[in-house]
């Protein structure tokens, strides 16, 4: 069985829990909006890829600057050596930061349904329009209001195989999904650093989806 990524979400300053989620993660996420000021240093101390993320509150993110500025934050992560920048399908800003990020850093657009999880059909047409941006990557992550949820944005991967897709259900309910996204095609997981903090209801530590995927053989 291939390695399934895992990508660990870095939400607030804690040097020690970043140290220990390295072994187990493939890369970072570096949330600038739940980090605050200090992410350029914890980005700069990082030996791993890492990707720029940065929510407003329409987003369920933590940025309370203005839009320009959480624009040019993403824009400051790719000078400062970001592998990656997310930034979503409905942004206005979608076409700057492909144009500005190129040749610097790859862009994964990205939907967030957080309220449910849309029939198969929606969710699929949210995943061509990522693709056909012209994007590096595509995420597409929705809510679970039931196990049936979870079956849904799994089969989603099996419509695009070939693709850099990444989806998953947050919540309770939908942990079940994001364990098995990697072994149905999803380009990688998210996973928290530590227990302390996630970036998203039902997200688990790096370390123990590490070991579940250890058990898989």
């Amino acid at each position: 069985m291939k390695k399934s990524r895992i990508c660990a979400v870095i939400t607030h300053d804690n040097t020690e829990a970043t140290g220990k989620a390295a072994n187990a993660a493939d890369f970072f996420e570096v949330r600038i909006d739940l980090v605050g000021r200090r992410w350029p240093q914890i980005a700069g101390g990082l030996n791993k890829p890492w990707i720029a993320t940065n929510r407003n509150a329409a987003q369920r993110g933590g940025w309370k600057g203005s839009e320009r500025k959480r624009i040019d934050e993403l824009l400051r992560a790719v000078d400062l050596g970001a592998w990656m920048v997310d930034i979503e399908l409905d942004s206005p800003a979608l076409p700057e930061i492909l144009d500005k990020s190129k040749g610097k850093a790859r862009c994964m657009v990205s939907y967030h349904d957080w309220d449910g999880t849309p029939p198969l059909a929606g969710l699929a047409e949210k995943a061509r329009a990522g693709l056909e941006t012209g994007a590096y990557a595509c995420k597409v992550v929705t809510t679970a209001r039931s196990f049936e949820d979870n079956l849904t944005v799994l089969k989603l991967l099996g419509m695009f195989p070939a693709k850099r897709l990444v989806a998953f259900a947050m919540g309770g309910e939908g942990v079940l999904s994001r364990v098995l996204a990697p072994l149905a095609g999803s380009w990688f997981t998210y996973a928290s650093i530590d227990g302390t903090s996630t970036s998203a209801p039902g997200q688990v530590t790096v370390q123990t989806m590490r070991k579940i995927y250890g058990l898989i053989k």
